[in-house]
This record gives C-alpha cells, structure tokens and sequence, in this order.
C-alpha cells in the first residue's frame, strides 16, 4: 500500500490532506482526459480503457457519498491498474474481493475520509456506518 500512497502523493490532489469532492473528481478526470460516462447500469460503476481511451460509467442513479465512493474507486482502477497495452475493465463489486478491488476501496475511503478526519468520523450523520466501519479498519491495519 506504500506505493500507492507514494503514487497518489505525487499527483498533488489532496488525497488523505481533505476530503476530495466531485469537483475533485472530475478536474482529476479531466487532466487525465478520462471520459466519465453517467446512464441507469445494474452495477454501480465500471472502468474501462478501449483502443487507448479511458472510461468511467457510473449508475445515474446514485447519489451523495455512494457516488463518490464509486466514482473515486473506479478512479482508482485507473490510476493504479491499468495496462500499458490492450484493453481492460473493472466492474464496482462483482466477483471476488481482488488485491485490485481492496486497493479501490481503499484509495476512495481516503478520499472521502481522510486520516485527519477519523477522529470526528463516527459522528457523521452524512456516512453509512458501514463505510465508517470500513475505513477505520483500514486506518487500523495500514495505518493510513
């Protein structure tokens, strides 16, 4: 995990310093000219890259910090998983829990959550408590 925060350290975005926003979100997107596609999907969202070109497909039907958590966990797939060459996709929660899908996961907590934030976060009313749940164990075992 190491190098991902190291990874994500150098793209100066703020992650883990504040929590980052859809603006955040899009701007990043927008820099790395990923087009971020939004229609009613029966998954929550997917990454893609076809001939060269990136994608995002986010249900249309989401909202608020379930949004965010699936838009920065596809971000993830493609700041930290995408191939050099070739095609690929990563569907949000489908199929086994991946060392890929655990290192989503954990990039969007962060974003959403930063370290700094954890001691005020069980108080939130904005946040499931499974998602708080989720990042406090993540701060517990990693340390970030």
């Amino acid at each position: 995990m190491q190098f991902l925060s190291d990874k994500v350290a150098r793209l100066n975005i703020g992650w883990n310093e504040r929590p980052l926003t859809e603006v955040d979100f899009y701007r990043i997107c927008k820099r790395f000219k990923i087009t971020v596609e939004e229609m009613p999907l029966r998954v929550s969202g997917f990454y893609y890259r076809v001939l060269g070109r990136d994608f995002i497909a986010i249900d249309s039907r989401l909202t608020g910090n379930e949004r965010l958590m699936v838009l920065f966990h596809e971000l993830a797939h493609f700041l930290f998983h995408t191939p050099e060459t070739g095609e690929s996709a990563n569907f949000h929660r489908i199929g086994r829990k991946t060392r890929q899908e655990k290192e989503a996961d954990a990039f969007a907590l962060c974003a959403l959550m930063p370290t700094n934030s954890l001691a005020t976060l069980e108080q939130s009313d904005q946040l499931s408590s499974e998602i708080i749940r989720e990042r406090l164990k993540l701060f517990e075992q990693l340390r970030i």
